[in-house]
């Protein structure tokens, strides 16, 4: 994901690619006065879920990106299906598409846990959505990551948008088994243990034997990075040619002449890809987003403000 994001963001302006749009509404001293503390207050709220849960940032970054490229960065994937238009209503809600349902509880019990406190601080202040940017980058910024700029004052979605088209996208540091299972079984009908050639083989058969119950249990995952899981670094596009890449997507982008510069680029300059992936952060941060009287600030990110 994290390849495809920064280049389609950052490079890619193709017809399939969003249009990035910075709202001049948005700006970094949005809470100056409501709740000079926001920043301060997600990131020691976070910083603690991620010490428990060491897979809260993958999983963060997978429901920003998500929440963002289906209608924009407006918070409307933290509704429960428990609490949302689904409840007595034909509509589902958006966490319940199939793509969604491999999000990590993790990622939504920390900003839940980040809008508690800033309720406590600073009641009806800070929406959803700033708090699962602000959680993200700082999420991605302890790992080690950049610390790219985030202009603030998005509001949440009100009502549930249209469902997200069928397709595939993947966190940086774990996927469900269910993701890779065709390169690791059954490679293109060749035996019940045929794998994709193109993986390294010792890789392909741990990877056999950690997701061996992945019909039984879905929730079963792997991390992406095998050398440094824990770390968002460069090593990742490093792996890659060495058969090391466990996504087809990605190991595709280093086959592909056309993305296998950027691939190279990546794994020999580290700089180079933190400059670019907090570039593209920042554009995707203010995309489709909802300002003034579009949108709400919710009581609890999980529900609209007029669910009873």
């Amino acid at each position: 994901m994290i390849l495809t994001l920064t280049l389609t963001l950052t490079l890619g302006s193709g017809s399939g690619a969003p249009r990035m749009k910075v709202r001049v509404k948005l700006r970094a001293s949005y809470y100056r006065r409501t709740c000079p503390g926001a920043e301060r207050i997600v990131a020691e709220a976070v910083t603690a879920k991620q010490i428990a849960n060491p897979s809260t940032a993958a999983g963060a970054l997978r429901v920003f990106f998500h929440d963002c490229f289906a209608g924009g960065c407006d918070a409307s994937l933290l509704i429960s299906p428990d609490s949302g238009p689904g409840s007595g209503s034909s509509a589902a809600a958006e966490r319940d598409a199939e793509i969604n349902r491999s999000l990590p509880g993790d990622a939504f019990d920390a900003v839940a846990r980040a809008k508690a406190a800033l309720e406590q601080a600073c009641p009806g202040a800070v929406s959803c959505a700033d708090v699962l940017a602000l959680a993200t980058r700082h999420l991605v910024s302890m790992l080690g990551g950049p610390f790219y700029p985030l202009r603030l004052g998005r509001r949440d979605a009100p009502s549930p948008p249209p469902p997200p088209p069928p397709t595939a996208s993947r966190s940086k540091k774990w996927s469900p088994s269910l993701e890779f299972a065709g390169r690791i079984y059954n490679f293109e009908n060749r035996g019940p243990n045929a794998f994709d050639p193109a993986l390294n083989p010792r890789f392909a058969q741990g990877l056999q034997r950690a997701c061996a119950s992945y019909l039984k249990d879905p929730t079963i995952s792997t991390f992406n990075d095998v050398m440094t899981p824990g770390k968002f670094d460069n090593l990742y596009f490093q792996n890659l040619p060495r058969g090391l890449g466990l996504l087809a997507s990605d190991a595709a982008l280093f086959v592909d002449t056309r993305t296998r510069p950027f691939v190279e680029r990546y794994a020999a300059n580290q700089t180079a890809f933190f400059e670019d992936f907090a570039l593209a952060m920042e554009k995707l941060s203010a995309y489709g987003v909802k300002t003034g009287r579009d949108g709400e600030v919710r009581r609890r990110c999980d529900a609209f403000n007029d669910h009873p």
